[in-house]
C-alpha cells in the first residue's frame, strides 16, 4: 500500500500571529495618527508583543540595569516600530520590530555611556571573577569569599576587593546587576572571620559599638537579605557608599572578632 501523499505542512506559531495582526497592522497605518480607532489598535499590538520585549530585555540582564527598565526601554523600541512599519513594504513586523528593540536597548546603554567610563582592567577582571564566581558558588553550595575568589583566580585579595568595588561604582557588566545574587551582593555574606566564631555572643559588643546606620546597613544586608541597591534606597545613600561601608564594617568586626579569639 503506498503511503498517502503529504499536504502542506501547518503554519508555525509566528507566521500564524503574522497573519491574525496582519490586518491589525494595515489598519492602524491608514487612519489618521489622531484617530482615537488607531491608539487602541496601538495598544491592543503593543500589549501582544510585550512577551517579546521582555525576552529581548532579558538577553541583557547583568549589565547594570533592572529588568524592568530594560523592558521599558524595549517597549519604547516597539512603539516606534508601531509607528514606523509599513505593511506594503511586506516585511513581517516581527522581522521590522526585533531590530528596533535591540536598537532601542542598545542605544539605551551607549547613551549611558557605561563601557566607555570603566577600565578595560575592571571589565576584563570582572569578567574573571564572575565566571570564577559560579563555578566556586556550584562547587562549594554558597557564595564564595574573597579569598576563594582571589585563590581561584590567582589575583590578590585587595585586588580582588578593588575590581568588585570598582564594579560596584561603575554599575558595570557582570558584577553588579543589583540583585541579591549578585556576586557583589552576595560577597561577605558567608565570610570565614564570621563563620568561625562558635559563641554569636562574642558579635553582641562589637554591634553595639557601630554606629548606628553601620548596624541598620548590617541588618538589612544579612537578616532582611537585601541587595546594596535595596539598601542605598532604604537608607538614602548611594551603592557605592553602601559597600564601602560594608566593606569597612565587616573588616572591624573581623578585626575585633580576632581580639576576642585571641589566647
Amino acid at each position: 500500500m503506498s503511503p498517502a501523499p503529504h499536504g502542506p505542512s501547518a503554519p508555525g506559531p509566528a507566521a500564524t500571529r503574522d497573519a491574525e495582526e496582519a490586518p491589525l497592522l494595515a489598519r492602524m497605518a491608514s487612519l489618521d495618527p489622531d484617530d482615537p480607532e488607531r491608539a487602541r489598535l496601538r495598544e491592543d499590538l503593543t500589549r501582544r508583543h510585550l512577551p517579546l520585549a521582555e525576552h529581548l530585555a532579558a538577553r541583557f540582564l547583568g549589565r547594570g540595569e533592572p529588568h524592568d527598565d530594560l523592558v521599558q526601554v524595549a517597549t519604547i523600541g516597539l512603539l516606534k516600530a508601531l509607528d514606523r512599519y509599513d505593511p506594503a513594504r511586506g516585511v513581517p513586523f516581527g522581522a521590522y520590530a526585533v531590530p528596533t528593540m535591540l536598537g532601542e536597548i542598545k542605544r539605551h546603554f551607549r547613551d549611558r555611556g557605561w563601557a566607555m567610563r570603566v577600565p578595560r582592567r575592571v571589565q576584563e577582571a570582572g569578567r574573571q571573577l564572575a565566571d570564577a564566581r559560579e563555578a566556586l558558588t556550584h562547587e562549594l553550595g554558597r557564595a564564595p569569599t574573597v579569598s576563594e575568589l582571589a585563590q581561584r583566580t590567582g589575583q590578590d585579595p585587595d585586588d580582588v576587593v578593588e575590581v568588585l568595588e570598582s564594579a560596584n561604582a561603575y554599575s558595570t557588566l557582570p558584577l553588579d546587576t543589583g540583585s541579591p545574587t549578585s556576586p557583589v551582593q552576595s560577597l561577605g555574606a558567608d565570610d570565614e572571620a564570621l563563620e568561625s566564631v562558635e559563641n554569636r555572643e562574642a558579635l553582641r559588643p562589637l554591634l553595639a559599638a557601630l554606629p548606628a546606620r553601620e548596624r541598620r546597613i548590617l541588618a538589612l544586608r544579612f537578616v532582611r537579605g537585601m541587595s546594596q541597591a535595596q539598601i542605598a534606597a532604604e537608607v538614602g545613600i548611594s551603592q557605592m557608599h553602601v559597600s564601602r561601608l560594608l566593606t569597612r564594617t565587616l573588616s572591624q568586626l573581623r578585626e575585633g572578632l580576632g581580639d576576642v579569639e585571641a589566647p
